[in-house]
């Protein structure tokens, strides 16, 4: 742990340089353990944005387990910190981002940071941060406080992507399999093993009042554009637009699906015929059979269940 502490933060504004409180909350497992093993060199990279920021303090705290790091966040905010920074991957930062915004979405003056050190990294990507340590830590010191929108699954924030059907059985794969693979080739391979059951549900969705019914194996709902590692499901999505960018995937054969799957990668699914692209700030979806909902890589719960894109909620830093 290291500390500047010169000047008082200045609280109206989270994204001034000068006298920022940052608490880093560090999950240690995350990325196969990259948390635990790059720590120091974070610390490192800390110390010198610090002392060349001025008036800025810093620490770091580690999660112990599942749903640390939103009680992190909480407390830290009591702490009346300026800045709270997820050092993890997607799960970690949706942990973090429950953290600051509470039960009810309202503004607040403590930005939200990401230090990316997960195995997918989808949303740092998505707002410019990569994988570039270096940068990551800059940005916490230096970058703009950007307004974000904020979906909200039952009574679960996310930031990412949202959804059920097809992938959130992938992911649940993913998840009870433990970590021996992890990541986009993780991904493929319980694709390849949910293919042998896959089937599809009737859909019944009500899109901002409009009502839509369909035979369709997934329904994924993006605040963001990636998931999974860098599979752009919503090539086109905007997280401060207000609203949801919606990929519909119809009824299909196993082959049909599996010579189109590859093209997630580069985002050209969305002009296949058994691909319905949408936009929504309320999405309600209801299943015959029930389905289980993913909600930024983690199954939580089953259809029904209703999705809504609250604007402009949090402010996420971000580089420049």
């Amino acid at each position: 742990m290291a500390s500047h502490q010169d000047s008082r933060p200045d609280s109206e504004n989270p994204s001034s340089e000068a006298g920022r409180r940052i608490v880093l909350i560090l999950n240690p497992r995350s990325g196969r353990g990259q948390g635990r093993r790059r720590r120091s060199e974070l610390e490192e990279l800390l110390t010198a944005a610090a002392k060349e920021a001025g008036g800025t303090e810093w620490r770091i705290v580690e999660t112990q387990a599942a749903g640390d790091a939103t009680k992190l966040a909480r407390q830290a905010v009591r702490d009346g910190v300026t800045v709270v920074a997820a050092v993890g991957g997607d799960g970690t930062l949706n942990e973090v981002v429950n953290g600051l915004v509470g039960r009810d979405p309202a503004e607040s003056n403590v930005a939200c940071g990401l230090i990316p050190l997960g195995t997918g990294n989808d949303f740092a990507r998505c707002i410019g941060l990569g994988t570039d340590l270096k940068r990551s830590v800059d940005t916490l010191f230096s970058g703009a406080a950007r307004p974000v929108d904020v979906g909200r699954a039952g009574d679960r924030w996310f930031l990412n992507i949202a959804g059920c059907g097809f992938d959130a059985l992938v992911a649940d794969r993913i998840n009870r399999a433990g970590r021996r693979l992890r990541g986009t080739t993780a991904y493929i391979a319980a694709v390849c093993d949910c293919l042998r059951t896959l089937k599809p549900a009737q859909l019944t969705l009500t899109l901002d009042g409009q009502r839509l019914e369909t035979s369709a194996l997934m329904c994924s709902v993006a605040n963001a554009t990636s998931y999974g590692g860098g599979m752009l499901v919503a090539p086109d999505a905007k997280i401060d637009d207000g609203l949801f960018d919606i990929c519909l995937i119809r009824e299909a054969s196993r082959l049909e699906f599996l010579l189109a799957f590859p093209r997630v990668f580069k985002g050209t699914h969305v002009t296949h015929p058994k691909v319905t692209m949408l936009r929504a700030a309320t999405v309600h979806v209801e299943s015959d059979p029930l389905l289980p909902v993913l909600i930024d890589g983690d199954v939580m719960g089953t259809t029904p269940i209703t999705f809504t894109n609250h604007r402009h909620t949090l402010g996420m830093l971000t580089p420049g």
